[in-house]
């Protein structure tokens, strides 16, 4: 645990002192995945709203093709579970006890996409999130969904410290591609 928090810490500082904004053709790649795996089925995208230097994939409701999918956002439970419920772009959002952003009105539904915030992600496309486990016991219980982690290029580490709690990611968005 020591480990994953240097690692941690050295990758927080860096995306701080290195952050810029992207424009909405960073997700190109992502939007070209999506639309071959699903055609034209309909699907529901878990997103995150952006805070501390993360990626803004707030830019991809830029698209016409996302802003009329059914969107989430992550909500922060009682007892320290996390659930998706759907947001639209212009509702109004509360602060939770982490001091992010989530919606008002909470009702379950499961993401068939996630983006996922990430502060530095290996080539085997595992992740390290800020330590509280959400995102990997969530896709720990559905384990369907199509993940991409959203990440500057400069995040990547050469190897990450796991174990059996962390999980593994389906793709790696940058601002070089897909991986």
């Amino acid at each position: 645990m020591y480990q994953k928090n240097l690692v941690r810490k050295k990758y927080y500082l860096l995306r701080k002192n290195k952050y810029y904004e992207i424009n909405k053709n960073f997700f190109n790649p992502f939007l070209d995945l999506i639309k071959s795996k699903y055609k034209k089925k309909s699907f529901k995208l878990g997103l995150y709203y952006p805070s501390s230097f993360e990626i803004n994939v707030l830019k991809l409701l830029e698209f016409n093709y996302i802003s009329n999918k059914k969107l989430l956002l992550p909500v922060i439970g009682e007892n320290n579970s996390m659930n998706f419920s759907p947001w639209n772009k212009n509702e109004i959002l509360k602060v939770n006890r982490y001091g992010l952003l989530e919606p008002i009105k909470s009702k379950q539904n499961i993401p068939n996409i996630m983006l996922v915030p990430l502060l530095t992600f290996d080539k085997n496309k595992y992740r390290l999130g800020y330590g509280k486990g959400f995102y990997d016991r969530y896709l720990k219980k559905f384990n369907n969904i199509l993940t991409v982690g959203v990440a500057f290029s400069f995040q990547k580490h050469h190897k990450l410290p796991t174990n059996n709690m962390d999980v593994k990611l389906n793709y790696i968005l940058t601002e070089k591609g897909m991986h």
